[in-house]
């Protein structure tokens, strides 16, 4: 591992926070670094400290430790990211017979410096109680390689060389910190501590001291395993067939789905299969290297401690859902048998989690996360991956040692632990997936903010890529890159629309909203409409409507979870306009095409529904493709300028009102909430137009 460590980067940091310490700066600048790299901690994990002298407000000097704040990231910590504590007060607690996790975090929130802190990283205490100025933990991929094996103490004294010392796991807070402040008085020349399938602490009166170790033993540890695995036999690969995805991710996501509280929850898939991924899952020893617990328990609450192992190569679809099925009620009663061991064997009362894997890993697909949002997938993936190849590298070494159930449950089931996911009440639309066609215009616009806003990963698709890509960077500005994606597809075309879902349901694993909103429009009266242009309009407007959703009812059929679909249909339906014929027809064939999908699809649970919306002109500004065509056109007829024309369809709807992009967005999500038992049902957002009437 690169020792990235740059004294003129260092000096900038202290100049660009004048405001604190020096050695704080320092702190943030390390810290960073230490971040930067995955294989030393990944999403939030991994904590650092300093301890500094400030003068307080009764001019006293006071000795202060600055510890990373729960939930913040090394990788982008600031240093408000590191509370202050009362470091004198911190060291008394060494001699307190027992602290409740209660009150430990009482007595941080009672002795920082500033009340609108972040809480204080669970490990405070063992910052607190080593003497060195600087402390660095984390939790990397090569030093947990070496503690997860058995005769784990020989690879790690062959590897680190012998100024080191090494603790079995213990859970964080007081004994943990009271015993390695005891193991560093009886050692006071040791370098770092490793702390067995947890990770290592470095220390150092200087910053670049204590991460220069961190660097240096980590290296020592990539080299060891890879001097171990020199001239190591290959492991034997199987032969798999290949493994469709566009089926067996639908099947796998609808049975990962459960109702809690009469609410049906869905979980996104994170799909991971780079070469090295399939190569490792398709060793003949596959499943006796991956399917057992995890590097360290800080993962459990990410990962579950154990993957799904799921063979499906070969199999049919019908075969396969068997599998899928089979697979979960195992792996779901062995959780519950082991729940239920530990709370009898330990006592105590807690509520139980969902029984469901985080991780499935599929020879011949991949590995597959599970969340039940995108950002959560994605963290689960990010760990797995990092887990298989540290057990691959590990393999030369002999047996895994895992760790032993009860502290899996103990950490797995730690309030001070699971309040680092920061759960919220589920907003309406959590783990689902959308798609938005004709998300080049401000239509989309309206209708994918209103879905992030409520919670949905979302897909946006048009033929047109710049404009695409404009509206798909306004939105991510917003809710993250992460949240919303761009589809180049072409409704018309069923083999376009085909590839468009096949890539969603590879970066998602399915469907459970479909906007069909793409449209286009022309201008002529009948007589002199071509039959070109009448086309044209037909296969953008109605057939592109039917191509879509033919394209997703075998997505919700292998899902079985149900889903909707919101046609954005046009006042036009029922109040159609002169010289405008190819657009009205076109509307109200897509409208008639909701309608029987309506009757159709109720046997999967698919809930059918159109919004009739009226003149909506534009949104941050991205314009309508359509009143581009249809604007000169109607503001030449009625002698009126951009802004006399938007008046104008403000002036004729009853509420005389303006109707917004977000006004139709607001109509998908509660149609795609579920809000009521509504299918077949029409949705005027015009304002109210009395001759637009459903009727």
């Amino acid at each position: 591992m690169k020792n990235r460590y740059d004294e003129q980067d260092a000096q900038a940091f202290v100049r660009d926070y004048p405001r604190c310490l020096p050695e704080l700066a320092l702190r943030v600048y390390t810290s960073r670094l230490l971040g930067a790299e995955e294989e030393l901690v990944l999403h939030g994990g991994g904590n650092t400290s300093v301890k500094g002298i400030i003068t307080n407000l009764i001019g006293e000097e006071q000795e202060i430790l600055y510890v990373k704040g729960s939930g913040w990231d090394l990788g982008v910590i600031e240093p408000q990211g590191f509370p202050g504590l009362d470091l004198a007060y911190l060291r008394k607690l060494r001699q307190v017979e027992s602290l409740s996790d209660a009150e430990m975090v009482n007595q941080f929130r009672t002795h920082l410096l500033d009340s609108a802190s972040p809480n204080p990283s669970i490990e405070t205490l063992v910052h607190a109680f080593l003497p060195h100025r600087f402390i660095d933990h984390t939790h990397a991929d090569a030093i947990v390689t070496l503690t997860n094996r058995q005769g784990y103490e020989k690879f790690i004294y062959e590897a680190l060389g012998e100024n080191v010392a090494i603790l079995p796991f213990i859970m964080p807070g007081l004994p943990l910190a009271r015993v390695m402040a005891e193991l560093y008085a009886s050692r006071p020349g040791i370098d770092c501590i490793i702390l067995v399938n947890h990770g290592i602490f470095t220390f150092g009166e200087e910053a670049k001291a204590s991460y220069d170790k961190m660097i240096y033993y980590v290296t020592r540890a990539e080299e060891y395993l890879a001097r171990c695995s020199t001239g190591a036999t290959p492991g034997i690969a199987v032969n798999l067939e290949p493994v469709q995805a566009s089926v067996v991710l639908p099947l796998l996501r609808g049975a990962l789905s459960f109702v809690d509280s009469g609410r049906r929850r869905t979980m996104q898939l994170a799909v991971r299969q780079n070469g090295e991924i399939l190569a490792a899952l398709a060793r003949v020893e596959a499943k006796e290297l991956f399917v057992n617990g995890a590097l360290t328990p800080d993962h459990v609450i990410r990962t579950k401690n154990y993957p799904l192992w799921l063979e499906v190569a070969g199999l049919d679809e019908d075969e396969i859902l068997v599998a899928v099925r089979n697979a979960l009620a195992q792996y779901q009663k062995d959780y519950e048998q082991y729940f239920a061991t530990q709370v009898a064997a330990k006592n105590v009362s807690r509520l139980k989690l969902d029984s469901l894997p985080r991780v499935v890993l599929v020879p011949g697909l991949g590995l597959i996360a599970a969340g039940f949002t995108q950002q959560d997938a994605g963290i689960a993936g990010d760990i797995a991956e990092h887990t298989i190849a540290a057990k691959l590298r590990g393999a030369v070494l002999g047996p895994y040692r895992e760790l032993d159930q009860g502290s899996i449950f103990d950490m797995e089931y730690w309030p001070l632990e699971q309040v680092k996911l920061g759960r919220t009440k589920p907003r309406p639309l959590e783990g689902r997936t959308a798609l938005v066609t004709g998300g080049g215009g401000a239509i989309a616009m309206g209708i994918g903010r209103k879905l992030l806003e409520a919670g949905a990963r979302v897909f946006m698709t048009d033929i047109n890529q710049t404009r695409l890509e404009t509206v798909c960077h306004k939105l991510a500005d917003t809710f993250g890159s992460s949240l919303v994606s761009p589809l180049l597809m072409d409704v018309t075309n069923e083999e376009s629309v085909q590839i468009g879902m096949e890539q969603l349901i590879m970066q998602s694993g399915g469907l459970d909203i479909l906007v069909p909103n793409a449209g286009i429009a022309h201008v002529a009266k009948l007589v002199d409409l071509s039959e070109a242009a009448f086309r044209q309009v037909m296969e953008v407007n109605c057939l592109g409507v039917f191509q879509v959703i033919k394209g997703a009812i075998p997505i919700f059929r292998r899902q079985g979870t149900g889903g909707s679909i919101v046609i954005n249909s046009s006042k036009n339906v029922f109040a159609p306009g002169a010289s405008f014929g190819a657009y009205s027809a076109s509307k109200a064939g897509a409208h008639q095409l909701g309608k029987v999908a309506a009757l159709e699809l109720a046997e999967f649970g698919v809930r059918v529904n159109m919004i009739n919306a009226d003149a909506i002109f534009d949104d941050a500004g991205i314009s309508s493709g359509l009143w581009d065509v249809v604007g000169p056109e109607r503001m030449r007829s009625r002698n009126l300028d951009p802004e006399g024309l938007k008046d104008y369809y403000r002036q004729r709807n009853l509420l005389k009102t303006t109707v917004h992009a977000d006004h139709v967005g607001n109509a998908v999500v509660f149609f795609a909430s579920e809000q009521t038992p509504t299918t077949g049902a029409t949705l005027p957002v015009d304002g109210g137009i009395m001759a637009a009437f459903p009727r």
